[in-house]
């Protein structure tokens, strides 16, 4: 019964967004990220696919060939907190290595995997931006530079007291 209802809420909240742009080719990105957003496991379902091929007059592989060029959006369930930590060579030689080692170890998981209770998800990134904060990583839509092993032990664990 749960899961009927988790997805009657994923259904009406994907119709509001929808509605929310117009039924133009121009706004498929807009309508990708703000469907992935709401979604509670940050990806793109099929069934979200096929509603906005449908809803802005594309084909289903138009809509996934999208998907699949843009990085940031994803189309198998990830954490509710998505860290993408730099892999540039200026993240690289000031330290990056060892602030990758810790986070990993601290979350349990490899790059690309996500957390055992759902909460984060770990991904590399080829540039954040933020070379005059390097090592840097980028938590949602935070960024975090000057990142030393222990800095980024402390923020992910402010981020898992957020979820108590």
């Amino acid at each position: 019964m749960a899961q009927i209802l988790e997805s009657y809420k994923l259904k009406e909240m994907r119709k509001r967004i929808l509605r929310k742009y117009l039924p133009k080719r121009d706004n498929l990105l807009y309508i990708l990220h703000s469907l992935q957003d709401a979604n509670p496991q940050n990806y793109i379902t099929s069934e979200d696919v096929k509603a906005v091929a449908e809803y802005l007059g594309i084909s289903v592989s138009e809509v996934e060939s999208v998907i699949s060029f843009y990085t940031m959006l994803s189309r198998k369930p990830r954490g509710r907190y998505i860290i993408k930590f730099c892999d540039s060579p200026t993240c690289h030689l000031l330290g990056g290595g060892k602030v990758l080692e810790e986070i990993k170890e601290t979350l349990s998981i490899h790059v690309g995997e996500t957390t055992k209770d759902g909460l984060f998800t770990l991904e590399m990134t080829s540039c954040l931006g933020a070379c005059g904060v390097a090592p840097a990583m980028m938590i949602n839509d935070e960024i975090y530079g000057n990142l030393t092993p222990s800095k980024a032990r402390e923020i992910i664990e402010s981020y898992k007291r957020r979820r108590k």
